[in-house]
């Protein structure tokens, strides 16, 4: 209880202490160059902002939920070692589910379709 009370003084302290540093601290006054983009010595032609495409969006999304469901299914192995390994099967079958439902979902509405 001693070492738990010692670390949330600490923290306390170094906390109030940081953010009362970043008060005293002078600050900057942005000018026109410091608000000006960088562009290596050249007047800018046009906008900074580029075109974005909707489709690499959507299929990047795409990309990070289905390797999050396979992220779930990396324990798996160490889960067969639990009191009921009928247990691990059903969940480790129902993420299997659940990823080919979105893969179908997905594959029917298009969704993987790069070309139109």
């Amino acid at each position: 209880m001693n070492l738990i009370m010692t670390v949330i003084l600490i923290t306390l302290a170094l906390s109030s202490i940081l953010a009362l540093v970043s008060f005293w601290l002078p600050q900057m006054t942005p000018d026109h160059e410091k608000l000006s983009p960088y562009e290596c010595g050249f007047d800018p032609l046009g906008s900074a902002r580029l075109p974005f495409s909707m489709r690499f969006f959507l299929v990047a999304i795409l990309f990070l939920l289905f390797d999050l469901e396979i992220a779930l299914l990396l324990p798996l192995p160490w889960a067969d070692q639990l009191f009921t390994p009928l247990t691990t099967f059903f969940w480790a079958f129902f993420i299997l589910g659940l990823l080919t439902l979105g893969l179908v979902y997905e594959w029917l509405q298009g969704g993987l379709e790069w070309a139109e």
